[in-house]
């Protein structure tokens, strides 16, 4: 398991939130609730390179 830490800001209240991801499973596509505004993220997470991009859950 290789586990990180990701600061990103939400898409929904534009707060910093820290995501802790884990690069050892390849790209993945999840949702995760804000730690501010508990709203659902959609997580986009590519590993070579490491990028991360987030957007609200409905949103394409």
């Amino acid at each position: 398991m290789l586990l990180d830490t990701v600061d990103a800001c939400c898409p929904y209240c534009g707060e910093p939130i820290t995501l802790i991801i884990d690069s050892s499973g390849g790209d993945q596509d999840y949702i995760e609730d804000c730690s501010v505004c508990c709203q659902p993220i959609q997580v986009h997470l590519r590993c070579d390179p490491v990028e991360i991009t987030l957007r609200h859950q409905n949103e394409t």
